[in-house]
Order: structure tokens, then C-alpha cells, then sequence
């Protein structure tokens, strides 16, 4: 059973997903906050699976309860999605660097978010090729100066290379096909990157791989 915490200063789009989630078998939404502390609060409380967390709201955004969230120890388990309307901006990128799995548009069909659910719950990052690769480029090709990434040196090369390939979007069966190894090796040296950098998923992996320069952002073709 995967359990979701709702975090949304609208009533009606909370009631919106909590019906149809609660519809669906394997998920059980197991509480609401209609701010960012109280969804805090509520997270700490329940310790859900996913966290939905609605971009902008009262008493504390949804950035900093990302970013709250992600600090704390016993909530390592949990994976924050944010909720936003508007798409390519840049609170979805600050709200990946704060700590989340990833994003998605409040007009989502249906069937995308409950599968972008199981996806996260199951410790994937919500990083399709198209979209979120775009705006991470574009967002972390200027860093903030305050930011230092983690040595590059930490990784072997093989670690490099796969974190690359999965920066550029690329699901572990592609990177397996691309490297001429096992989908395993890759999800092991995806592992061992992670462990070493300090990354909570593969999102926040795919974030190191820009903010350290291992690959840098290129303009879409088109």
C-alpha cells in the first residue's frame, strides 16, 4: 500500500486527488494540510510514501517544506512531488534542489499522476526526457554562487558515465543498452553515485551531474 499526504491551500484540488486516489487499489491517502507547515506537520505525523506538495502556498511554501522535509533524518523515506500550475519556472527547479523527486503539472491526466506516484514510491525521480530536462539545463547552467557541488573525484569513471547518461534523461534499460552492460550494473553504479554524493534519489542525482559541470545544459534542437 503506497500512503500519500495531499498538501494543497485549495480545498477543491485536494478533494479532487484524494477522490480519485482513494479510488484506485495499493494507494491510500492518509492526510491533507491545506499549508506548508501544517504539511510538514502532517508528514512528520504520518510519514507517508509520496508527498503531493502544491507549490505555492500560505505560511510556507512548498519549497521550504520540500526543503524541511528533505533535512530531516527520520523522513528519508519520504518522496515529495511538487504540484505546480505553471510548468517551466523556476520554483520546480528550486523545489528539485530543495529535495524533491520531481514534478508535475496540476492538469495531469489521471492515469500520469498514479503512475507518477507508484513511480516515485518506488525511489525512481520524476525526470521525463522532454520537459524536466529542459528546465533543469536551463536552471542549473547558472547555479547560485553560494552553491558548491560535490568533487567529481568521488566518482569512479564508470559512476561518471552513468550519471551523465542519466542526466540526459535516460531510463536504466537505455543506459544499459548504450554502455553494453547489464540494467543491474547500471542500477548499482546508479546506487553507489548516489551514496556517494549524498543524493537522496535520482533526481537529486541528476542535479548534481549539472551543478558539478559533469554535464551541462544544451539548448533544445527544433
Amino acid at each position: 500500500m503506497i500512503r500519500v499526504v495531499l498538501v494543497d491551500d485549495q480545498a477543491l484540488m485536494r478533494a479532487g486527488f484524494r477522490a480519485l486516489l482513494d479510488a484506485e487499489d495499493g494507494i491510500e491517502v492518509v492526510g491533507e494540510a491545506a499549508d506548508g507547515e501544517r504539511g510538514v506537520a502532517l508528514v512528520r505525523e504520518t510519514v507517508p510514501d509520496v508527498a503531493l506538495v502544491d507549490v505555492q502556498m500560505p505560511v510556507l511554501s512548498g519549497i521550504e517544506a520540500t526543503r524541511r522535509i528533505a533535512a530531516d533524518p527520520a523522513l528519508g523515506g519520504v518522496r515529495v512531488v511538487i504540484l505546480t500550475n505553471y510548468g517551466l519556472d523556476e520554483y520546480v527547479f528550486e523545489g528539485l534542489r530543495a529535495g524533491a523527486s520531481g514534478f508535475l503539472l496540476k492538469d495531469t491526466e489521471p492515469g500520469d499522476l498514479l503512475q507518477a506516484i507508484e513511480v516515485v514510491a518506488a525511489g525512481e525521480a520524476l525526470l521525463s526526457p522532454s520537459v524536466t530536462r529542459r528546465l533543469i539545463g536551463a536552471f542549473v547552467a547558472r547555479p547560485p554562487d553560494r552553491f558548491t557541488a560535490p568533487a567529481l573525484s568521488c566518482l569512479t569513471r564508470r559512476e561518471r558515465e552513468v550519471t551523465a547518461l542519466a542526466a540526459r534523461g535516460l531510463g536504466n534499460e537505455e543506459i544499459a543498452a548504450h554502455m553494453v552492460i547489464s540494467p543491474f550494473t547500471v542500477k548499482t553504479h546508479v546506487s553507489r553515485a548516489m551514496a556517494k554524493v549524498g543524493a537522496r534519489d535520482r533526481a537529486q542525482l541528476v542535479v548534481f551531474a549539472y551543478e558539478s559541470g559533469l554535464v551541462t545544459a544544451r539548448e533544445p534542437r527544433g
